[in-house]
């Protein structure tokens, strides 16, 4: 079914789908039943239409798997078709990149669940030895798996588990030491608190990628050596998010919660913060606009279509770049009525070449970051 497209565009959109390849946050899962077989389904429509995917692989699960297959001597966690999986993704024209639950590094296996390490579980919390410590393990893991396959891999983008990068000076830090280019976990509007906390409201755009200052992830710095390309995300009434895919979200979250030892671990009442009471939060969902992610799992294709045309509205006429346009998504979530309401979209972007090209974030970054420098370099010279 092909869908009418807008009027003429302001620029160019590289349209990057991110999937956050995961079991459930809890611990719980077949990672064969929500990473390898949904992703397997994805990368199928997907090429039907000429889209590609990138895996954000969460390596602190994987190498668990990994381990427990070592030592056990059997492939319970499913990890030899994981691996297969993520070369098989580059050979086909996707990507892979880095996404972290710290929390797995120190988790038990416990009759089919994953006891994860709490105190770990906010990444942005994290030592800034620690955080070099994992990040370089998770680069060096998937650059080890994948370049026999594509010799020029490079693990150089990022996302944190929860979008937790803030306190930014200790994240920016590990992420620039270990060759990192871009973090994709910024979301403006965001606000989380609980066992991570942040506020995304004062990010720069809700688009446009910015280089980033070292103290704080949400502020640009003309020198920045990592570039932040957010999630794309607005302003939204309680009525926009209304969708089946969003309701089956909410039942998956609600059969695997997580624990109460977590929150008493890691939450804000452990942290001296006062949270706001549960009553306040609930009535500001229905009285005040909360942040509306471009989640191709939960979001109508209708809705994203809608979505990306008012975000070409975005972007200043003559603007010469072209501009990352950032969904997220989980493996766990996509399911056959998940590509269905997706059909659409991806058609809607595959008919209207003029205006939107699907990429990954590796080549759907690279020319604002050429951009950005030659305009530095250009102003400094002046």
């Amino acid at each position: 079914m092909k869908v009418e497209s807008a009027g003429a565009a302001a620029a160019m959109l590289n349209v990057i789908f991110s999937l956050d390849y995961e079991i459930h946050g809890n611990g719980e899962g077949c990672p064969r039943d929500l990473m390898v077989e949904p992703t397997r389904r994805l990368m199928n429509v997907f090429e039907e239409y000429g889209a590609k995917l990138t895996i954000m692989a969460d390596v602190a699960e994987i190498l668990r798997f990994k381990e427990y297959q070592e030592q056990q001597g059997r492939d319970d966690y499913h990890y030899e078709a994981i691996a297969q999986q993520l070369r098989d993704a580059l050979v086909r024209g996707h990507d892979v990149q880095l996404h972290l639950h710290a929390s797995y590094f120190n988790a038990r296996e416990e009759n089919g669940r994953w006891v994860q390490d709490w105190s770990e579980y906010n990444f942005a919390g994290l030592s800034l030895d620690r955080l070099n410590e994992i990040v370089r393990r998770g680069k060096q893991y998937l650059e080890t798996l994948l370049q026999p396959v594509a010799p020029d891999y490079r693990c150089t983008v990022f996302r944190a588990a929860n979008w937790a990068v803030s306190p930014s000076r200790n994240v920016v830090r590990a992420l620039v030491k270990n060759g990192f280019r871009v973090e994709s976990s910024v979301f403006k509007y965001g606000r989380r608190e609980g066992l991570v906390n942040f506020d995304y409201s004062d990010a720069p755009s809700e688009l446009i990628p910015w280089p980033v200052d070292e103290d704080n992830i949400c502020r640009c710095h003309p020198d920045g050596e990592l570039m932040e390309v957010p999630i794309y995300c607005e302003r939204r009434w309680i009525g926009a998010f209304l969708s089946l895919n969003r309701l089956r979200r909410a039942l998956m979250t609600r059969a695997h919660p997580i624990q109460g030892a977590a929150v008493e671990a890691n939450g804000a009442s452990s942290l001296g913060q006062r949270r706001t009471p549960a009553w306040r939060r609930k009535l500001k969902l229905v009285t005040q606009p909360q942040a509306w992610k471009a989640d191709f799992n939960q979001c109508t294709g209708r809705q994203l279509i809608r979505a990306i045309q008012r975000a070409e509205t975005k972007v200043a006429r003559g603007e010469k770049r072209a501009i990352p346009f950032v969904l997220i998504g989980h493996s766990k979530q996509f399911s056959p009525a998940n590509e269905r309401s997706l059909r659409p979209f991806l058609e809607y972007v595959a008919v209207n070449k003029s205006r939107y090209r699907f990429a990954t974030f590796t080549a759907g970054t690279a020319q604002v970051r050429a951009f950005d420098q030659e305009t530095n370099n250009a102003s400094a010279s002046s």
